[in-house]
């Protein structure tokens, strides 16, 4: 028998070995997701609701899906991921808003900007400390 990488089995590998290889798809990580991490999950998170749906035979791969309560609802795919991968994902989808990311340009809005520019500590001084700074005043 032949290992993905075309070493003998005997060789020492073992697919319960704890090494972890990349590039190589398991479907059995959902699988233990499922049957050892999503209870420790539904634990951790009391308000979120995990539902598993059980899937055999041909079609999609698996998936993670969030559905918030603004109604967005966010896929993931999971086939390629490890379960340690998939409890990250879940986290993160769990702590998310359902909203989407937007950039914030400034920290502050105004619908009326002023026309003049912002203030700033030295708008209404006399141009002698704006011009030769306080402390080169002509005595």
């Amino acid at each position: 028998m032949k290992s993905v990488n075309g070493a003998l089995a005997d060789s020492g590998w073992s697919p319960w070995s704890p090494v972890k290889r990349l590039g190589v798809w398991s479907p059995l990580a959902p699988r233990q997701f499922v049957e050892e991490a999503a209870q420790d999950f539904a634990r951790q998170h009391p308000d979120v609701v995990l539902y598993v749906s059980p899937h055999s035979g041909p079609g999609p791969a698996p998936v993670l899906r969030a559905e918030y309560l603004n109604g967005t609802v966010r896929d993931e795919l999971i086939a390629s991921k490890t379960s340690e991968e998939i409890v990250q994902l879940a986290t993160k989808l769990a702590n998310q808003s359902g909203l989407d990311i937007i950039r914030i340009r400034k920290p502050f809005h105004t619908d009326n900007p002023s026309v003049q520019g912002q203030w700033h500590p030295l708008t209404n001084k006399p141009s002698i400390l704006t011009v030769q700074g306080p402390r080169l005043q002509p005595q």
